[in-house]
C-alpha cells in the first residue's frame, strides 16, 4: 500500500473513533463524537490547534469560524487555500468537540486523542516542514521542554523555536480565539515580528 494509502486508512480510523465513548479516560464525552481533522499525504505545513468548538462540531469543518477567519488573516491566505488538503494539514490536540465547562468555556481536549493518534498521525506524515502550534495543549506537545512557563513566554521565545533543528519546524502561536483580543493589544510585538515571518513561511509552502 503506498504511503497516501496508509494515511487514508488512518484518516478512516480517526473518523471511525469512539474511544472518548466507549473506552473513555475519565467521563464521557457528552455527546455523539464527530472527530475533524484533515490529513495530507503531500502538505508541506499543518495547523495544530486545541479542539473544535460548537461551530465546528455543527460543520464538520476545522476552524469554520470567528477564531479561523483571525487565523488566515494572520496566515494571509483565504478559505480556498486553508481547506485545501493538498497544501494544508489541520490536526486540533482534540479531533471532537470536548464539551463546555460549568462556566460555558470549552473543556480541555480529550486525553485519548493525543495518546491514540498522534504520534500515529505525525510518524505518517514525515513530508510536514512546517507546524504552527497553536494555544498551550498543542505547545504542551509539539514543544516539549522548548515550551515556555506560559503561553506567553512560549509565544515570546518563537525564534528559538522556529529556528531550532527540530524537524519539521515549529512556530508557536496564540490562539486567534477573538477572547485573545485583549492579549494581542498588550503584546505588539507579535503582529510586528511574529506575522510577517509567518505569512512569509506560508507564502513559501503554500505558493499562490
Amino acid at each position: 500500500m503506498t504511503a497516501g494509502g496508509d494515511l487514508d486508512c488512518l484518516a478512516a480510523e480517526i473518523a471511525a473513533c469512539r474511544i472518548c465513548r466507549e473506552a473513555p479516560r475519565a467521563a464521557p464525552l457528552p455527546h455523539e463524537p464527530r472527530p475533524v481533522a484533515h490529513l495530507s499525504a503531500t502538505a508541506r505545513l499543518c495547523v495544530c490547534g486545541q479542539a473544535p468548538g460548537t461551530r465546528v462540531h455543527a460543520s464538520g469543518i476545522p476552524f469554520d469560524d470567528a477564531s479561523g477567519d483571525r487565523l488566515r488573516d494572520w496566515m494571509g491566505i483565504g478559505r480556498a487555500e486553508f481547506y485545501d488538503r493538498a497544501r494544508l494539514a489541520i490536526v486540533p490536540m482534540g479531533f471532537c468537540f470536548p464539551g463546555l465547562d460549568a462556566k460555558g468555556g470549552d473543556l480541555p481536549p480529550r486525553r485519548e486523542c493525543r495518546e491514540t493518534w498522534h504520534d500515529r498521525v505525525f510518524a505518517a506524515m514525515p513530508q510536514l516542514e512546517l507546524v504552527l502550534v497553536i494555544g498551550r495543549y498543542a505547545q504542551d506537545y509539539h514543544l516539549g521542554p522548548a515550551r515556555g512557563r506560559s503561553l506567553t513566554e512560549t509565544v515570546a521565545g518563537w525564534r528559538a523555536i522556529f529556528e531550532a533543528e527540530a524537524r519539521p519546524r515549529r512556530l508557536p502561536l496564540p490562539h486567534p480565539s477573538w477572547r485573545n483580543t485583549g492579549w494581542l493589544k498588550k503584546n505588539p510585538w507579535f503582529e510586528a515580528d511574529v506575522l510577517p515571518v509567518l505569512r512569509a513561511e506560508v507564502r513559501r509552502l503554500i505558493p499562490s
